[in-house]
């Protein structure tokens, strides 16, 4: 039987434990957000469930090596004769009284980062150097961001002193039952390739430790259910949707797919 979703307009979203309390009460008290937890376990899904929940605007930024502050903040652009000033997706954000979500935060460069510290705490301004503005974040402002603790190292790791102005969740892979049910709510897909799409995930994750750098996420569970709702072979459609985005190594995608066979009795 397919999950509905009760409110169409919201981004499908199945909570694990209180982390929509902990999200509601974080937003009203106006105090940023961390979420940590692996690739594909549904971080970016719940914020966009969330903003879409609390009717707020949503600016969404890929943090990479190269991102600046004025990625961020906005920069001038010469246009027609003229220099004009663009506000950056923070920016955006603190005006609009938004959401603003930096992914994988721990990717952007230490130095922009920086330019969040005043958001972050009882301040809530955003200084703007190149206007001379200090904009007052609104009440309805919030500033959340996210990354995978897997990928922490001595060059890439969240500094202590910016973690701690965060109020922080922890995210990890769904349990059997929870995953089999987010699979109908995303892809309508039958109740026995959603078990049996899981039961994949969950021998591949043992894996992780010996062959792989990435466990296989959720994500990737959904795009396989998608491939097979539309006709592909199921083997066909997990090598392509799972194993071959998990590794490059010809042998280990190989022994991966030797489960992905004996689970559809090939």
């Amino acid at each position: 039987m397919k999950l509905e979703n009760p409110h169409p307009a919201i981004p499908f979203y199945q909570p694990a434990g209180d982390e929509v309390t902990v999200f509601e009460r974080t937003w009203q008290n106006k105090l940023p957000l961390l979420i940590k937890g692996p690739t594909g376990c549904g971080k970016t899904r719940f914020v966009t469930h969330m903003a879409a929940r609390l009717g707020l605007p949503l600016y969404t930024v890929a943090c990479h090596d190269d991102l600046t502050a004025a990625d961020l903040v906005g920069r001038h652009l010469i246009g027609d004769g003229q220099t004009v000033w663009c506000d950056g997706p923070l920016t955006r954000a603190v005006r609009e009284g938004g959401i603003c979500y930096l992914d994988e935060i721990v990717e952007a460069r230490k130095d922009t980062t920086v330019v969040l510290h005043p958001l972050a705490d009882d301040r809530r301004i955003l200084p703007i150097d190149r206007t001379g503005e200090l904009l007052k974040a609104p009440p309805e402002f919030m500033l959340v961001v996210s990354y995978n603790p897997g990928y922490q190292n001595l060059l890439k790791g969240m500094k202590p002193s910016t973690r701690q102005r965060f109020v922080s969740l922890r995210f990890d892979f769904p349990a059997r039952e929870r995953e089999e049910s987010i699979l109908l709510g995303e892809t309508g897909c039958a109740p026995d390739l959603a078990r049996r799409l899981v039961g994949i995930a969950n021998a591949l994750r043992t894996l992780k430790e010996h062959d792989l750098e990435e466990a296989a996420s959720t994500r990737l569970l959904v795009y396989a259910a998608l491939l097979i709702r539309a006709g592909m072979d199921p083997v066909s459609a997990c090598r392509a949707a799972i194993v071959e985005s998990l590794t490059d190594d010809p042998e280990i995608a190989e022994a991966l797919m030797e489960v992905v066979a004996a689970t559809f009795g090939r």
